[in-house]
């Protein structure tokens, strides 16, 4: 491997890389538009694209394309070369600011949730300057927004650089009031990466993970995570050489790729990048999904990211660690030594368990999809049921200020270990909690309900937005306050007695929970079909439009957009389980009886009993009946979704329609797909090994 320092960033046109290629004015101008946001002179662009263009050619690229985010949740990318036509047929290498700062794609295919129709092809993509561009495959890709003819917004990046300025603008007023000069504030994100890394041979046999990213059938293991031995055990030389290319080629990226180790269920593994600025973190974390699926083909691997491809262990997350710092690297989540006297950070601490209270309907729908319905609340993620966990400290500062009794701090103290030639080590005043979906861990709150798939944005989207929303309430009222400090005191101390309800300290897991939670009058949304309605809500709806994050339209239209996913999601599952059914299982599962059953008629022929073998013919026979059954029920199901279809945005169409539509899906067709599998699995533990049609879990989580 190459120096460390010297390979990061190098296929990166970075701040250094500007530095050296670009004049003085022409950097300090760009510098400008990336911190402050101004707009780019027209010939300043020209000549960014023009070094931009010389510096990619002199690392090996020969094509350009403007790298977006539309709401596939995946990236795209259309590639143009440099060359123009020269003198005497030959080709001159050139790339104007005007190619940098706006592309147009064909957006037509692209999911609009009504936006647009389907022969409006224009679509626009712009430079976004604050993530730097990059070399991927010979190619400069240039992060960019992308909207349509008409100016509304088709993709990811634009509202999450909008609820970026929101969360800034309100967060300044509130610094303000405690005499800081700051003009700028910035939400980070560290997005941990869970994955799969199953070997290439086995998941060419299954139709299921080559079609749908997660296993339709599958009998569990003899054993499965129960021993507990995978977690943060020895990593298999095959998949250590996989995360060292994995790191260099993140590295090259500008990637922080910091973290890495084996994770609960067999095969599963982590990667954890050290923060960055919000927008930035997401384009780091699409290329980082990107390059494990690169990475993991050249190992002889497979990088499953499905939030559960595996029934029966543990699924794949992707932890938010969310915080929020001012310009000079002041963390505003960070409590001090004293958090009850830190009366900053307890405002703006309140204003986040204030905005996960009101808003906590968002914050759940910006974790669902049909993979991640069968995540959360299975005991290895955090319930539906949105809560906040935030410590035996804070959690006693809060208590004190309900009740108006006077704090007593808690110690810092040490472990005695026990044993003489190991250091004391110091004690954290509180642990941290896992069953928590948003859980305070020292200074950032971590959001642990995102899938592995996911794009954060849309979560990062709400979070800012909701909190800048509280920001703006607490300083319309304090700017106001003639006593600053008895207002401040007042305000706190109010809105945590209001918002109270939503701190969970406890176990998460627990079914308890559940009932508690309904007591407290929270909200349990327990399938994406139950919560991505809630996106038009009237206050949801009032949120975006107040802080100019999303138009009503361009609400309505990702409601609707999440939720045919899901119903195509489902259907796509179906149909490929009828499929595999078909062609594979019942087949199989008919040869294998037939066999045993000449095999019992031969012993017959010589005067030998097989009651054994009359028995397992009788079972596998029975149960092959009752799955052709069950393939019967499912089919009918999905025909008759068409019907559904039809009727559903013929009476409403739009994302009424959309909502019938998902509902038939996860209570007709989902329970029909479950009961299929069930008897399939149960097949699976009766025939001969031989004649399975493909790899079982012993086979593809236990290779050798």
């Amino acid at each position: 491997m190459s120096k460390v320092p010297e390979l990061f960033g190098s296929m990166v046109f970075n701040e250094s890389v500007m530095k050296e290629r670009l004049p003085k004015d022409v950097f300090k101008a760009l510098k400008s538009t990336i911190t402050e946001g101004t707009a780019l002179d027209p010939t300043v662009a020209n000549i960014v694209a023009n070094a931009m263009k010389d510096w990619a050619i002199s690392m090996g690229a020969t094509h350009y394309t403007h790298w977006f985010q539309p709401m596939t949740g995946i990236t795209a990318e259309k590639h143009d070369s440099f060359i123009t036509p020269g003198a005497e047929g030959a080709v001159i290498m050139e790339f104007s600011g005007k190619e940098l700062i706006k592309g147009e794609p064909d957006a037509s295919s692209f999911p609009s949730g009504g936006l647009r129709a389907t022969f409006e092809a224009r679509g626009y993509t712009a430079w976004d300057p604050t993530s730097y561009a990059f070399i991927k495959d010979h190619t400069l890709c240039i992060p960019t927004a992308f909207c349509s003819y008409t100016g509304q917004i088709l993709d990811k990046k634009t509202p999450l650089l909008r609820s970026m300025e929101a969360i800034s603008k309100q967060a300044c007023r509130v610094l303000r009031l405690f005499g800081k000069d700051c003009k700028h504030v910035t939400t980070t994100v560290g997005p941990e990466q869970e994955y799969f890394l199953i070997n290439k041979s086995d998941y060419a046999k299954r139709p299921d993970l080559i079609l749908t990213g997660r296993t339709l059938f599958g009998a569990p293991a003899p054993k499965g995570q129960e021993m507990d031995d995978h977690y943060f055990g020895s990593i298999r030389p095959r998949v250590k050489a996989f995360m060292a290319e994995l790191d260099e080629e993140l590295w090259k990226l500008g990637i922080y790729s910091k973290t890495e180790h084996n994770e609960v269920a067999p095969c599963q593994h982590e990667m954890a990048p050290i923060f960055e600025t919000t927008n930035i973190a997401v384009d780091h974390n699409q290329l980082t999904m990107e390059v494990m699926k690169r990475v993991a083909d050249r190992h002889g691997f497979v990088c499953l990211l499905h939030e559960k491809p595996f029934e029966g262990i543990n699924g794949s997350g992707k932890h938010n660690n969310w915080s929020i710092s001012t310009e000079r690297g002041e963390n505003l989540l960070e409590p001090g030594n004293t958090p009850s006297s830190n009366a900053q950070f307890l405002l703006f601490l309140t204003a986040v368990i204030k905005a996960v209270d009101e808003y906590q309907d968002l914050l759940r729908l910006s974790a669902a999809s049909a993979g991640n319905d069968h995540r959360l609340g299975a005991h290895e993620a955090p319930p539906a049921v949105v809560s906040m966990y935030i410590g035996d400290e804070l959690g006693a500062v809060v208590d004190a200020m309900v009740s108006g009794k006077t704090y007593h701090a808690a110690e810092k103290t040490h472990m005695d270990i026990g044993v003489s030639a190991l250091p004391n080590i110091p004690k954290d005043t509180s642990d941290r909690n896992r069953t928590s979906p948003f859980a305070f861990t020292g200074n950032k709150f971590e959001f642990r309900m995102p899938g592995s798939t996911f794009n954060v944005a849309c979560t990062n989207t709400i979070l800012n937005t909701a909190v800048a929303e509280e920001l703006r309430q607490f300083a319309d009222e304090l700017e106001q306050a003639e006593n600053f400090e008895q207002a401040l005191s007042e305000l706190i101390i109010r809105e945590i007695k209001a918002h109270k309800r939503i701190i969970f300290n406890g176990n998460g897991y627990d079914d308890a929970w559940l009932v508690e939670a309904k007591k407290r009058g929270l909200s349990n949304l327990a399938s994406t079909p139950d919560a991505l309605p809630h996106y038009t809500d009237k206050k949801n709806l009032q949120l975006f439009t107040r802080h100019g994050v999303y138009t009503p339209v361009e609400v309505g239209s990702r409601e609707e957009i999440l939720l045919e996913e899901y119903a195509k999601t489902l259907r796509i599952e179906a149909l490929t389980m009828l499929d595999m059914l078909r062609k594979l299982i019942l087949p199989a599962c008919a040869k294998f009886s037939r066999d045993l059953a000449e095999g019992v008629a031969l012993k017959k022929q010589i005067g030998v009993d097989a009651p054994a073998e009359v028995e397992m013919v009788r079972k596998v026979t029975d149960k092959t009946a009752a799955l052709c059954a069950a393939q019967d029920v499912l089919a009918h199901k999905v025909e008759a979704a068409k019907d559904v279809l039809t009727e559903a945005f013929a009476v409403a169409p739009g994302g009424v329609g959309a909502r019938k539509l998902s509902r038939y899906y996860r209570d007709e067709v989902l329970p029909a797909m479950k009961e299929a599998r069930k008897l399939a699995d149960e097949l699976e533990n009766l025939v001969s090994k031989e004649y399975w049609p493909f790899p079982t879990y012993s086979d593809i989580l236990f290779y050798v």
